[in-house]
């Protein structure tokens, strides 16, 4: 990992989308929430009387603070209290002025996560989708089938979670709140010594005047407290301070850490036990039905009695399969009803109309023929209850089962939440830093700039810093990578590594969500959340389904029954206790509960929450399906020379004076003018003016101050140093500022980039007096990748700001064919746009912020984990371990994982094909094979079974082999 400067202590190691959107710059959020602003564009005020008419109506209603309306821009600013109004009211007020109001500006946007329960197929999250889509305020929606959840962006001005839960629970589903976007970090405290809720309200109006909380949620019963802060103000430990210094004696507060049970897993057990309990009361019905119609009939003289007549032609098997088949159709399969309830009623239709219509059908001809057996004395007809209370048991066999696969398909994430340890050991330090003492703490409680001590074998609890110590941690739970890792002090350290053979002392940070770990968590689920294109399919295919298997099922029931009414087919096709009615009936509910929309509906998200998983744990972080998807089609890779094909930590290895300019001060005036620049060539020479001075004697590190600094890209830089205009960069920066370049620095710096070197020249007041050659290793990995992914069938370019003889000679030495050399940023991404024209799929991977606006231009954009936040937010993909290696386990992940989605799509579309016409009775005539309803039904849930565990076959993906390295052909590289 990149040592941990000074300016990066507070940055986020993984730049993620944080929830709540544009707030006030340096307001508290505790404060934002008591008051909002906002603004308006209202039409028609003329003069300073239609302003005063329009803030005496305002500031009249309750909840407004202040207004003040301009009218020259012809704009209102409201200040109000949301909990007392909203911006609707206060729009609606300056309209009945009768004045115009447009649509409001600068609109808060608060996010929040839910889960949804009782979504079975892709039918119902489109419902879900709708129905959030809906509400007023709602902006975006985005609803995950596979992992249960939606992500909300809305108005907090227009709306509330609230409003957003209720309308989820009016579609027919539940929903609970997992967090918003301003308690990203909280912690749970358990309280003692609380007596009263007099007490509780204290202790919340306490924690509420702490500078950095922003929320405050208490539980009166069970004494429990929920603390939204911002960790860069305040942290767990002063809170619980806060709460002991709260009590007045002889009353004693404290506070302890709660862990609340884990909602989501929770859940998932609940939902399994509560589907197993449903199979088995289901069987204790269902199993006596089948034996009493399919069995015992058969067996003479053990099952006669079931013949007996209870009254007129109604026979005691008759009722007792009545009276065991009721409770399983309606309170065991109550669900299905409910469900096709709320289905209907939003306009859509699902699985559980298909299987209330197939089961109610079943059921109630049952009902009639018993009841006309029970009327009369010579009618003969064959119920078949069996055929209701066992399709509802196979089904709920295979939610069972499904539910329990479904479970696995977040494994991957659930290893990661799980890797940081629960305590660490905190030091104590005085003014000196010298330890005083060690505490051990829960890892809840740190905060930012604790001191703490890891000692060999122990994970490191939290990301930091080391400021002391040397040793080796592994990082492969976190990167991928397998080799330990150096730290020494000045490196940071990742949370849930394992520090391996030294002592380290670590500066924290980040805690919360702000580690590393954290935000990969973040990272994958909001990637699982994102439907990939290829979904789409099952989503038209959803919105047609169920009527097309309502209509296909009635034309089969009704061309049976109407052969057979007239003859068509021979009488002995017919079952005995059968007529021609009953036997329609059977093949067209067979055809209403063999279909299955469920397995369509699971073929994608399955995949993807498997793949984004087994990625983050491999060190390739996938943000979502769209880009798991556009990375299988990857033809051309794209390729930065500086930080990506080499390793990124450039060194000066030669220089070259061409005046009488000391070296000392030639490297003094360069390092002052590139102090200001983050480009990696430029720390180098900062690093070795260091060490230069180090040489002459001198240890200070300050550098010459510099002014009129200015980056000139793909150039260098320029600056007024000690009264000079310095220039430091490439021979382009010369010739814009007409700076002579004589024979000489032309040979030097010829040699220089015949050897794979970038050469640097300084210019002092427009005469080049010296230059500097600097060198950066190509990383051990970069031929075998490339030569990879040539036997990938994708070809590899490089693009640089470097010179062409260093990119020629760099190119030549990995095997790549294609350079283009001297390229600016911006140069990047038209070259990325240009070979998009020629129809090329194509994927760039960079580290720099220089390169982030040929990330965002490409189609798939590989960042490298060790660079800059600004490019590891442009890319859709992360490399976590900084690897080239991890480049083709991108792609042939990526490719893995269509390959399965196409597979699932086969399975679930093929199985339905062929299904259906077989339940229809196609091969009846022929084989005389017929699929009852009830096989049918376990048919239809072994469909969906498959297709999870299909996807689940993807937690066994491994990293593609590595392959020997091809010797290249020794031909120069094409030159674009």
């Amino acid at each position: 990992m990149e040592q941990n400067g000074e300016n990066h202590l507070k940055d986020p190691l993984l730049p993620v989308d944080g929830g709540s959107g544009a707030s006030p710059a340096g307001a508290s959020p505790r404060k934002e929430r008591k008051t909002r602003k906002v603004m308006f564009n209202v039409r028609g005020i003329s003069c300073a009387s239609c302003a005063v008419s329009i803030e005496t109506v305002v500031a009249g209603l309750k909840g407004v603070e202040s207004i003040s309306v301009s009218v020259l821009q012809g704009q209102a600013v409201v200040q109000y209290r949301p909990e007392e109004t909203d911006a609707i009211t206060i729009k609606e007020a300056i309209e009945g002025l009768n004045f115009e109001v447009d649509e409001l500006q600068e609109q808060e946007i608060a996010v929040c996560r839910l889960r949804i329960k009782g979504m079975a197929c892709t039918s119902c999250s489109e419902s879900v989708e709708r129905a959030l889509q809906m509400v007023p305020g709602v902006k975006k929606a985005a609803v995950g089938l596979a992992l249960e959840e939606a992500k909300v962006h809305f108005d907090p001005n227009i709306t509330s979670r609230d409003l957003i839960i209720e309308a989820i629970e009016d579609a027919g589903f539940g929903a609970d709140l997992i967090s918003s976007g301003d308690d990203v970090n909280k912690v749970h405290l358990k309280l003692e010594g609380v007596s009263s809720p007099e007490d509780i309200k204290l202790i919340q109006s306490v924690l509420e005047s702490v500078e950095g909380v922003n929320n405050v949620e208490c539980d009166t019963v069970g004494q429990t407290i929920i603390v939204a802060y911002d960790p860069d103000v305040t942290g767990p430990r002063l809170l619980i301070q806060c709460i002991q210094d709260a009590a007045q004696p002889p009353k004693y507060f404290s506070a302890s850490l709660y862990s609340p049970p884990k909602q989501r897993e929770a859940e998932r057990h609940h939902e399994i036990r509560n589907y197993r309990n449903q199979f088995l009361w289901s069987c204790l019905f269902s199993i006596p039905v089948f034996l009493f119609s399919m069995v015992l009939p058969m067996l003479s003289p053990s099952g006669d009695w079931l013949f007996y007549k209870v009254c007129n032609n109604m026979t005691i098997g008759m009722l007792l399969r009545w009276l065991l088949c009721s409770p399983v159709q309606f309170i065991i399969g109550w669900r299905f009803y409910v469900g096709a309830y709320h289905a209907l009623k939003r306009g859509y239709s699902n699985m559980d109309v298909l299987v209330a219509l197939g089961t109610n059908a079943a059921y109630f001809y049952s009902v009639y023929i018993v009841l006309k057996a029970l009327t009369s004395d010579s009618f003969e007809g064959q119920e078949f209850f069996e055929t209701s209370a066992m399709l509802i048991s196979f089904i709920l066999l295979g939610k069972y089962l499904e539910v329990v696969a479904k479970g696995r398909t977040s494994d991957a994430l659930s290893k990661l939440t799980e890797l940081a340890p629960e305590t660490a050991c905190l030091l104590t330090l005085d003014k000196d830093g010298n330890v005083i003492s060690e505490t051990e703490i829960s890892t809840q409680l740190l905060q930012r700039n604790d001191v703490i001590k890891i000692v060999p074998g122990e994970k490191v609890p939290v990301d930091g810093v080391v400021i002391k110590g040397q040793s080796h941690v592994n990082e492969s739970m976190i990167t991928g990578e397998a080799r330990p890792i150096s730290k020494k002090p000045g490196d940071k350290v990742i949370g849930g590594t394992v520090n391996d053979n030294g002592c380290i002392i670590v500066k924290v940070t980040h805690v919360g969500s702000e580690t590393a770990l954290s935000q990969i968590v973040q990272l994958v689920e909001a990637a699982q959340l994102a439907r990939a294109p290829v979904q789409k399919l099952a989503d038209k295919i959803s919105r047609f389904f169920v009527p097309t298997v309502v209509v296909a099922a009635f034309l089969t029931w009704l061309g049976w029954f109407i052969a057979g009414l007239f003859h068509i087919y021979p009488r002995k096709w017919i079952p005995k206790a059968m007529d021609c009615f009953e036997l329609a009936l059977q093949f067209g509910i067979s055809v209403l509960v063999v279909a299955c929309p469920c397995a369509l509906g699971l073929a994608t998200p399955t995949a993807v929450m498997v793949a984004t998983g087994k990625g983050a744990s491999q060190g390739v972080l996938i943000k979502g399906g769209n880009a798991l998807e556009k990375a299988h089609k990857v033809k051309a890779i794209i390729f930065d020379k500086t930080g990506t094909l080499t390793i990124g930590k450039p060194s000066v290895v030669q220089t070259k004076v061409f005046s009488k300019t000391p070296l000392l001060e030639l490297c003094d005036l360069a390092a002052g003018a590139e102090a200001n620049s983050e480009h990696p060539l430029s720390k180098a020479i900062v690093e070795y003016t260091k060490k230069l001075r180090e040489q002459y004697g001198s240890h200070s590190d300050h550098m010459m101050e510099s002014k009129d600094f200015e980056v000139h890209p793909g150039a260098g830089v320029s600056a007024n140093v000690e009264g000079k205009l310095v220039l430091v960069g490439n021979k382009r920066l010369m010739q814009e500022f007409e700076v002579p370049v004589t024979s000489d620095v032309e040979g030097y710096m010829s040699e220089t980039e015949e050897l794979a070197r970038t050469c640097v020249l300084v210019a002092i007041d427009r005469t080049i007096c010296g230059a500097l050659s600097v060198s950066d290793p190509l990383k051990p990995e970069a031929g075998r990748a490339i030569s990879y992914l040539t036997s990938m069938g994708i070809s590899s370019i490089m693009v640089t700001g470097d010179n062409w003889a260093t990119a020629k000679s760099i190119a030549k030495e990995v095997g790549i064919s294609t350079v283009f050399a001297e390229i600016d940023p911006v140069g990047k991404a038209e070259k990325i746009k240009d070979l998009q024209m020629k129809g090329m799929t194509v994927a760039m991977v960079g580290d720099g912020i220089n390169d982030s606006p040929a990330l965002a231009a490409a189609d798939v954009g590989l960042a490298i984990g060790a660079g800059t936040d600004v490019a590891i937010e442009a890319a859709d993909i992360v490399l976590m371990r900084s690897s080239l290696e991890d480049v083709i386990t991108a792609i042939d992940l990526s490719r893995k994982t269509l390959s399965r989605i196409r597979l699932n799509y086969v399975w679930a579309l093929g199985y339905n094909v062929l299904g259906m016409p077989v339940a229809a009775g196609v091969l009846f005539p022929f084989t005389g094979i017929r699929l009852p309803p009830w096989l049918a039904g376990a048919c239809m849930a072994a469909s969906s079974v498959s297709v999870v565990c299909s996807s689940l076959l993807l937690q066994l993906y491994r990293k593609p082999l590595q392959v020997e390295e091809v010797a290249g052909p020794k031909n120069d590289p094409d030159l674009v």
